[in-house]
């Protein structure tokens, strides 16, 4: 498994993610934000995180642009979570997306959200082969998400 993992900067955790985080929490979604709500894998707490929520093909998926992160870590060990936007509280379970099902996943992801997140893909697009896409799936875990309540 790639260790892949890409920090994000002050600016970002003290300025954006506080900001859709807040945004989001007041039910104000941008461009398909949620506050993500996962057990941590140590602690047994309840970390919150902003995401953007995909649907393609009448699933939904969360994707981490950024890599092999606290949340991707924390939503094996738990298998699901809890997605908010607003008072609406969604109950899901996560399942992992194979490498080879993540290309147009990918390039869905970056359609919607290159703009936002298309540093962090090393130069990949939503115009990008399938084997580009291929070739970075391993370093940006997928997940499927089925509400459950």
């Amino acid at each position: 498994m790639s260790t892949h993992v890409q920090k994000p900067g002050w600016f970002t955790v003290n300025v954006l993610n506080g900001t859709i985080a807040w945004l989001t929490r007041r039910g104000l979604s941008v461009w398909g934000s949620r506050v993500l709500a996962v057990r941590g894998r140590k602690s047994g707490e309840w970390r919150r995180t902003p995401v953007n929520l995909l649907t393609a093909e009448g699933d939904k998926y969360l994707v981490a642009p950024r890599g092999h992160v606290q949340w991707t870590h924390n939503m094996r060990a738990a298998g699901g979570g809890e997605l908010h936007l607003g008072k609406k509280t969604e109950v899901f379970t996560a399942t992992e997306v194979t490498d080879d099902e993540k290309p147009e996943l990918l390039r869905a992801y970056l359609k919607r959200w290159k703009a936002e997140i298309g540093v962090f893909f090393g130069g990949v697009g939503p115009d990008s082969s399938t084997e580009e896409l291929r070739r970075i799936a391993p370093d940006h875990p997928v997940f499927r998400i089925t509400v459950t309540g």
